[in-house]
């Protein structure tokens, strides 16, 4: 078994659509990246690289490549996926915490987890998202960013 943790933050902006978890939510602002700014993803893609022992999102995709200039952030997962598979490593499970001040996330679990599911080939039942505020600490507390930690459970095949 190998564990690997993942995290990502992205300051919220005007005039950004904002993605999480491959949905489209609607609010009045955007994460600010190089890419689509998918802080769910991006911290997925580092916790499934780390359990790998592949390093990080930055190694395999950089934010100064303009390949991935707003590039669709579940390309990286779908790499991270093809990475482990030449590993032969299987992912076990995932446990997720979205830290946002607003908007509510609940309602938009239900299709992240079903995104999940389909791009990784892992039933929706390993598959776990918690919404956490900051409580008016922090930027994420002050509705300036959004971030994400994640925590996910590789088995090697035999």
């Amino acid at each position: 078994m190998r564990v690997g943790l993942g995290y990502d933050i992205h300051r919220l902006v005007a005039g950004r659509k904002f993605l999480l978890g491959g949905v489209e939510i609607p609010f009045d602002k955007g994460p600010l990246g190089h890419s689509d700014g998918d802080c769910l993803y991006h911290a997925l893609t580092d916790a499934l690289l780390g359990a790998a022992a592949l390093g990080d999102i930055g190694r395999h995709f950089s934010d100064t490549d303009p390949r991935w200039k707003d590039a669709d952030s579940s390309i990286f997962l779908k790499e991270t996926v093809k990475m482990l598979k030449v590993k032969k490593l299987s992912i076990e499970n995932i446990d997720a915490n979205v830290l946002l001040e607003t908007p509510k996330l609940g309602p938009h679990f239900p299709k992240m987890i079903q995104n999940l599911s389909k791009i990784l080939g892992l039933e929706k039942d390993r598959i776990n998202l918690k919404a956490k505020r900051g409580e008016g600490m922090d930027a994420v507390g002050r509705g300036e960013a959004v971030a994400a930690q994640v925590v996910v459970l590789l088995s090697e095949k035999m």
